[in-house]
């Protein structure tokens, strides 16, 4: 793990203890791991996860954003809830149509799996929602690489590329971004 990110998981874990971030080079050393509820315990290693992902993550509060597959996603976490979701904005909202609406809906029952396609503040959004305390390091990144997979097949095949019936590419796709976001994510 670079420096900029360890910087920025011990500022992370700071401000989920409500302490000031300190703007100094050397942080003092994280909470004891037993003082943390398991969630945020899980919230801690998720955001050193993302920090390892992408060096260049920004990481505030409750907050990441980060870059995967040349696409922006966004973290947001709450500890007290033990629910987390990472999300990527896909398009404008009020231009689909009946059948789009259906499409999306059809998709969520069978081929987005983990991810979902959702609606929120007029965009189509592709979201991977879980709870916090249960979350392992090799789900999270499935996870991710379903959201980017949703973006990536939005107005084609709607596929998160976890399971793909009928002998195409995308799991083994899939699974090659899962594993290099694991290579990449593995802090130790």
């Amino acid at each position: 793990m670079t420096r900029l990110s360890q910087s920025l998981v011990v500022s992370s874990v700071m401000l989920l203890w409500g302490a000031p971030a300190l703007a100094q080079e050397t942080a003092p050393p994280a909470p004891e791991a037993e003082t943390l509820s398991p969630s945020e315990a899980a919230a801690v290693r998720l955001l050193a996860f993302i920090a390892a992902v992408d060096e260049d993550a920004i990481i505030q509060g409750n907050t990441a954003s980060f870059n995967v597959d040349g696409l922006q996603l966004q973290m947001v976490f709450d500890s007290s809830a033990d629910r987390m979701r990472v999300m990527i904005p896909i398009a404008a909202s009020h231009d689909l149509s009946d059948e789009q609406l259906e499409r999306l809906m059809q998709a969520n029952f069978d081929s987005a799996l983990d991810a979902r396609y959702a609606i929120a503040q007029g965009a189509v959004w592709s979201v991977f929602l879980h709870r916090l305390s249960s979350l392992p390091t090799e789900d999270f990144a499935s996870g991710i690489a379903q959201t980017v997979s949703l973006v990536r097949t939005y107005g084609t095949t709607f596929q998160s590329g976890a399971a793909v019936f009928g002998g195409g590419d995308s799991a083994e796709e899939h699974q090659k971004l899962v594993d290099e976001l694991l290579r990449r994510g593995d802090p130790i």
